[in-house]
C-alpha cells in the first residue's frame, strides 16, 4: 500500500469514533444528499465510497436504496456495521475496486478522494464511471484548490494527508471520462469545527461531455 494511503488508514483506524462523533445530519454538504435522493427512484443500488462509520451518509441513503459502502479503515468499515446493519460494507482500497461494470446507479463520495495522491484521482473517478449504469448519478467531494500533497496534524493530533487538484481541474478530470455536469458547489467542511475547509461537491450524470459549466 501507498505510505500515504496507510497514513490514512492508520489514522482514522485510531480516530474513527472521534470522527463519527462529528459527522450530523442538517449540516449544509450533507443537505446535498437531498438533490440525489430526489433523481434516484427506490431501492437502487448506491456506492458510498470513503463511507467511514455509515454515519449521516450510509445511514441516510439506507432509508431509500441498496447502499454498500467502502472504506479503507477496518475501524470504520467495524463501525458503519454496527451503525447502518441493513447495508454491505467492504474494507477496501477506492483505487483498487473490483465491482463490475454498471454495478450501480449512483456513487457518493463525501471527504474521501482528497485522502488519496492526486496523481490517481483521474483513475478513480474513470472507474467510478464505469461501474455506473447509463445515467447513473455521482455525487462527489472533491478539492476547491491546487494542493500536492499536505501532511498535518488532524484529531487527536493524528497525522493525516491530504492531496487534491484546484475546483476547475476536477470539473475537467471528470468531463473527461465522460460525465455531464448538473451543478458543482463550493462547500464548508462540516467537520472543520472553524468552518474554514472549503470544498468542492459535484454532481453528475454518466453521459456524454458537457460543454461547458453549471455552476449553481
Amino acid at each position: 500500500m501507498h505510505p500515504k494511503k496507510e497514513m490514512v488508514r492508520q489514522g482514522y483506524n485510531k480516530i474513527a469514533k472521534d470522527y463519527l462523533a462529528l459527522r450530523k445530519e442538517g449540516t449544509e454538504d450533507i443537505k446535498l444528499l437531498d438533490e440525489l435522493v430526489k433523481r434516484l427512484s427506490k431501492k437502487v443500488a448506491v456506492l458510498d465510497v470513503g463511507c467511514g462509520g455509515g454515519v449521516p451518509v450510509a445511514r441516510m441513503l439506507s432509508r431509500h436504496y441498496k447502499v454498500t459502502g467502502v472504506d479503507i479503515s477496518e475501524t470504520q468499515v467495524r463501525l458503519a456495521k454496527e451503525m447502518v446493519p441493513e447495508g454491505n460494507f467492504i474494507c477496501a482500497d477506492m483505487t483498487n475496486l473490483c465491482f463490475r461494470e454498471g454495478s450501480f446507479d449512483a456513487i457518493c463520495s463525501y471527504y474521501a478522494i482528497i485522502h488519496v495522491p492526486r496523481e490517481e484521482h483521474a483513475g478513480i473517478l474513470r472507474d467510478f464511471y464505469r461501474i455506473l449504469r447509463p445515467d447513473g448519478l455521482a455525487l462527489l467531494c472533491l478539492g476547491a484548490g491546487d494542493l500536492p500533497e499536505s501532511v498535518e496534524k488532524y484529531l487527536n493530533g493524528v497525522e493525516m494527508y491530504w492531496s487534491h487538484y484546484d475546483a476547475k481541474t476536477n470539473i475537467g478530470l471528470l468531463e473527461e471520462c465522460g460525465f455531464s455536469i448538473i451543478w458543482y458547489r463550493l462547500v464548508k467542511d462540516s467537520t472543520d469545527p472553524k468552518l474554514k475547509s472549503v470544498h468542492l461537491f459535484v454532481l453528475a450524470e454518466k453521459r456524454k461531455k458537457a460543454g461547458g459549466l453549471t455552476p449553481s
